[in-house]
């Protein structure tokens, strides 16, 4: 029998709205924006502020009289909406869509201009009291989940600390937290302090999600803005999205949760109902071998010559190899001879891997993938006799970098200087799909796809000149959207180039399960916010949880570099084999600490990798190899 569940029921007083709903009450003011947000035992997560703002690039945006308050009751749900005049816009409206199990919040504005920071939960205001000023939602809560990892090492932090998660961060301070990029949009809030950094206790959660069609999601950072007991977030469009007519911001939905993996995947639901959710294509057998990637050999041979001041030991010099005049970094050693040495250890030790990743840097210029011929003399035959061993062979791809492209092709700063590529140009994604064939397809290198790196790197600035600015096809191409263009225009060139080609990404979100074959877990973190190190297995459990969550149909790419000794890496490597594909990127010696890689050590890797195949071929995933 089917049974039907009741809208929330609205009862009424002169002072106040009541929404009682399943999962939560709402108990709405009448004389002041703010709605207060309840559990059903009674525990206040919010007083919610009903104020949102979209500035606009040349004119903030502020709420002024008149305004008003209104709830409304619809067959299924419950509306509140907050409407006020506006300093920037013909008119502007918040609205809250009460169903049985959530509050999804969402700002509509009517006019003409360009939108630099859209802020939801909060804004400015000057209020009929005289209060005037920027207004916070209430903070109730006691933790904050952060769906990224961030340095300082901080999964779960207290509800006072800011965070920001989107596709623009590196490492330099207060912006490392771009290795998803982007993660899920979702935040979520716990009432109970957490001390760990790593861990995601279960309890009693209030997911906050951020709800649009990724297409639409101009935005490079969503912030949560926390001062002094209250917290807004910010959505950073930076001028690139220009409104005429109506436009309507994402939605901030709020949804009880029992942890914060549970609200990923609410979160992912949610995107999955509204159509949001692409089907990914099946991923290529292949893909689920053990890999190798370079990178970490790299570093570590770089920091070996660094300690040696740059000298060539005796195997090297046997085999002819000599460093070139000012080499050393690690991009500098992206060598054909190198990867060649590295993968003959491998081979002696019954550590034949399925699938080789030539990392940064194999090309001459980043932007325009073409082969660099001192380190890759024979890159498309190399690859070949790879193939012929029954090995696949993927390129390091730097997103977003625009050496040695036609300033016309690029996003470019005031003054004329290329910043980035820029995927809202019809003329830079016909060059990138020529790219793309010929990195991929027979007639060209004939590799198997990307490790996509440096999303995380997508232009961000107001002052900044892209095509997608002039043009009203393109309008809004920028963040996330930007990002996604980006990535699609790469994954169905590759897909056209070779059907079963693989594209690794860390776009850990669920709107980019169609354009990304497998997620990448991304580079390891060090400190927690004490300056204690944190577990490098503890950090790949943490993003190994986020990522099946939000693209479960995914492989996962365990990633292994940077590892602070021999031990955790070989505690990381043992952990690899349950949380998706290994990937091995030490060969020789670890980079951080100096210690050699013993026989032993690759012997144990070896018996990992040979359950891990066992375990394939028992799934009917892949036929062993390399035992």
């Amino acid at each position: 029998m089917r049974v039907t569940i009741p809208p929330p029921v609205v009862t009424s007083d002169e002072a106040e709205f009541v929404i009682g709903a399943i999962d939560y009450t709402l108990v709405v003011q009448r004389d002041r924006p703010r709605a207060l947000l309840f559990t059903p035992d009674g525990y206040m997560w919010s007083e919610l502020s009903l104020v949102a703002n979209v500035d606009r690039i040349d004119a903030p945006d502020e709420s002024t009289a008149p305004q008003a308050v209104e709830v409304f009751e619809k067959s299924d749900h419950v509306q509140v909406v907050f409407s006020s005049a506006s300093s920037a816009w013909q008119s502007r409206t918040v609205t809250l869509v009460c169903t049985r199990h959530e509050v999804r919040a969402s700002v509509v504005v009517t006019g003409r201009g360009r939108i630099g920071d859209v802020t939801l939960l909060g804004g400015r205001a000057v209020l009929p009291s005289g209060a005037a000023g920027q207004f916070r939602s209430g903070i109730g809560f006691a933790s904050l989940f952060v769906p990224t990892p961030t340095n300082p090492v901080s999964v779960v932090r207290p509800s006072a600390v800011p965070a920001q998660i989107g596709v623009v961060g590196d490492a330099e301070p207060g912006r490392l937290h771009g290795i998803f990029s982007p993660p899920p949009l979702c935040f979520a809030f716990g009432r109970h302090a957490v001390a760990d950094p790593t861990s995601m206790p279960a309890g009693e959660w209030l997911g906050a999600g951020i709800v649009g069609p990724v297409q639409q999601l101009g935005f490079t950072t969503a912030r949560y803005d926390a001062l002094d007991g209250g917290f807004l977030l910010r959505l950073a469009y930076e001028g690139h999205t220009e409104v005429t007519g109506a436009w309507r911001s994402p939605e901030v939905v709020l949804k009880p949760a029992g942890s914060p993996l549970e609200a990923i995947e609410h979160y992912r639901n949610d995107l999955q109902a509204s159509g949001w959710v692409p089907q990914p294509k099946p991923v290529a057998p292949w893909a689920h071998e053990p890999l190798f990637c370079g990178w970490g050999a790299q570093c570590a041979h770089a920091a070996m010559l660094t300690r040696t001041g740059h000298a060539v030991d005796a195997e090297e010099a046997e085999h002819g190899f000599v460093m070139p005049a000012g080499a050393g970094g690690a991009p500098d050693l992206a060598r054909q001879e190198l990867y060649d040495r590295w993968l003959a250890r491998l081979d002696a030790h019954e550590l034949r891997p399925g699938t080789i990743v030539i990392d940064d840097r194999w090309q001459a210029e980043y932007g325009t993938n073409t082969v660099d011929t001192e380190k890759w003399p024979d890159l498309k035959g190399w690859i070949a006799q790879k193939h012929a061993a029954g090995q696949k062979v993927l390129l390091w791809f730097k997103a977003w970098d625009p050496a040695g492209l036609p300033p016309e092709l690029c996003v470019r700063d005031a003054a004329g200087t290329p910043v980035s590529v820029d995927p809202s140009n019809p003329g830079y994604l016909s060059a990138l799909r020529d790219q793309v064939a010929f990195m991929l397809s027979p007639h060209g290198l004939d590799a198997d796809g990307f490790k996509l790196d440096f999303t995380q790197r997508a232009p961000s600035g107001a002052s900044l000149l892209a095509h997608g600015d002039g043009h009203a096809e393109s309008n809004g191409v920028w963040g996330l959207a930007g990002l996604y263009a980006l990535v699609a225009a790469i994954h169905e060139a590759a897909t056209a180039a070779k059907p079963d080609s693989v594209v690794v990404t860390h776009t850990v979100h669920p709107s980019f399960g169609g354009v990304a074959d497998m997620i990448r877990l991304n580079d390891v973190l060090e400190f927690d916010a004490t300056g204690a190190r944190v577990s490098v297995v503890e950090q790949l459990r943490f993003r190994h949880a986020v990522a099946a969550a939000a693209m479960p149909e995914h492989p996962i790419d365990t990633d292994q570099w940077p590892m602070p000794d021999r031990d955790q890496w070989l505690a990381y490597a043992k952990a690899q084999t349950a949380l998706g594909v290994p990937a091995l990127y030490y060969v020789d010696s670890i980079d951080n600490s100096g210690e050699s890689i013993t026989d032993d050590d690759l012997a144990s890797i070896a018996a990992g990798w040979r359950d891990y195949r066992a375990g394939l071929a028992a799934a009917g995933a892949v036929t062993p190899k390399g035992d």
